[in-house]
């Protein structure tokens, strides 16, 4: 029997089955990565996210006789356990007689969680040639795009790369056919279409559509909103990162639309908070810009984040925490941002700040106060013991472990509450031991 795999493979893929009908066959299941159509041997090889998705289908289509437009398909495991780009470009596209290649794309998005304009699609496709023209609307199929090239090489060279590929970790997929057009039309320049040999053309009047023959005049624009609450490409960056992270959805009571960027903390314990506290707690959820401590109100901050969607983390995972005995009360604030002022601490160009890179990883480790810690970049010849009596001013410690990845010291510290927990990150991130700047993060395992 065949190990299983994560690339599926399917026969009797007749020359009416298109490509998004296997995406719809298989979708349900997980994120198809990629896809190859074996057209000449009427097959066709898809890549799952990972190789339980590519299970939980296959035993659902055990117990179930696939059909697509009337035509029995079946499924195994393939004996690729990854798809490589090469197979993806020359075996898959030699028998693909669906369209012939032309320099403008047809591209289907499926899976849209975020908001995708003219500027992002340019990014994605503009590293493969010159884009000339990119048009989009709305179509039964889906949020689609016409892209048109200077050249069909560029045009065929974006197909091959990006076809199956997301544009953001885990969603807003491309489906990419070539057009029968011989000419894209643009008649403005907004956020739904655009012409970048003309960049004179006027901009959409209010109430008209931007262009007729395409599609639905709504477009991709009714999906992305404007106004004072439009949500920044950036943003929109972040959320698809939290998404990616959280296994493809935001948690439960995210909406990832806030754009308040101000949180206002009360209920603190002013004799034993100060900036640097707070900026410790704050960053496990999002680049920390400025904080300042309200001196007529002792117990009150405001808290300023690099955007609104770690902002609204913030409030939401910290909303009710306990920490130096008092339950915080986590709010955003109706200032849109802090004023810069000497009683305002600066934190944008700190180095502390854990989001600068690798924004996956980190926001990964969001999660509400736990009772365990996480302590990373630790010296290498550290013991437990140290370990603990560096800690345990802050709470009993239940147990703690030390252990290595790709050789770096790190440990697991277990407190009997989560305050202590909260309390210890609070007051020992960024500390030192032995020249070593620990860093520290909840921990989201139950037990050592």
């Amino acid at each position: 029997m065949t190990e299983p795999s994560k690339v599926i493979h399917i026969r009797n893929v007749g020359h009416e089955i298109t490509e998004n009908d296997l995406l719809q066959l298989l979708q349900p299941f997980g994120v198809v990565t990629k896809i190859v159509m074996l057209r000449a041997k009427n097959q066709a090889l898809l890549q799952m996210y990972d190789v339980s998705s590519a299970v939980t289908a296959l035993q659902y289509y055990g117990n179930m006789q696939p059909n697509i437009r009337g035509r029995n398909v079946y499924m195994q495991f393939s004996s690729h356990q990854e798809l490589t780009t090469t197979e993806q470009s020359s075996q898959g596209r030699k028998g693909d007689q669906d369209s012939q290649p032309n320099r403008i794309l047809l591209v289907t998005i499926h899976h849209l969680l975020y908001p995708i304009t003219v500027e992002v699609l340019h990014q994605v496709f503009s590293p493969h040639g010159f884009v000339e023209k990119i048009v989009t609307f709305q179509k039964s199929a889906g949020a689609q795009a016409l892209i048109q090239y200077q050249s069909r090489q560029s045009a065929v060279q974006a197909r091959n790369t990006l076809q199956g590929r997301n544009i953001y970790d885990g969603c807003c997929q491309l489906d990419i056919q070539f057009s029968n057009l011989n000419e894209l039309q643009v008649n403005y320049n907004n956020e739904r279409s655009r012409d970048f040999l003309n960049p004179s053309l006027p901009s959409e009047q209010r109430g008209r559509s931007s262009q007729t023959g395409y599609g639905d005049g709504g477009g991709l624009y009714a999906l992305h909103p404007t106004g004072p609450r439009a949500v920044s490409f950036a943003q929109m960056s972040n959320a698809a990162a939290v998404a990616a992270a959280f296994g493809g959805v935001l948690p439960p009571g995210v909406t990832g639309t806030n754009d308040r960027c101000t949180i206002l903390v009360s209920n603190l314990n002013p004799d034993k908070s100060d900036e640097d506290k707070l900026f410790n707690l704050f960053s496990m959820y999002g680049n920390i810009v400025r904080i300042k401590l309200l001196r007529n109100k002792p117990d009150h901050a405001l808290i300023e984040m690099e955007d609104g969607f770690q902002a609204e983390l913030a409030v939401h995972f910290l909303k009710g925490a306990m920490l130096f005995g008092k339950r915080l009360e986590v709010n955003f604030s109706k200032y849109p941002n802090i004023t810069p002022a000497p009683d305002a601490h600066e934190y944008s160009g700190s180095t502390l700040n854990r989001f600068n890179r690798n924004a996956v990883k980190n926001y990964r480790y969001c999660c509400s106060p736990t009772k365990m810690i996480h302590v990373s970049t630790l010296p290498q010849d550290i013991t437990e013991d140290e370990i603990e009596t560096h800690l345990v001013e802050h709470g009993t410690i239940v147990s703690s472990k030390l252990f290595e990845v790709n050789g770096k010291k790190q440990a697991l510290i277990l407190f009997e509450d989560e305050e202590q927990a909260t309390e210890a990150l609070v007051c020992k991130h960024a500390s030192s031991i032995d020249s070593c700047i620990i860093r520290i993060s909840f921990s989201q395992l139950q037990t050592i």
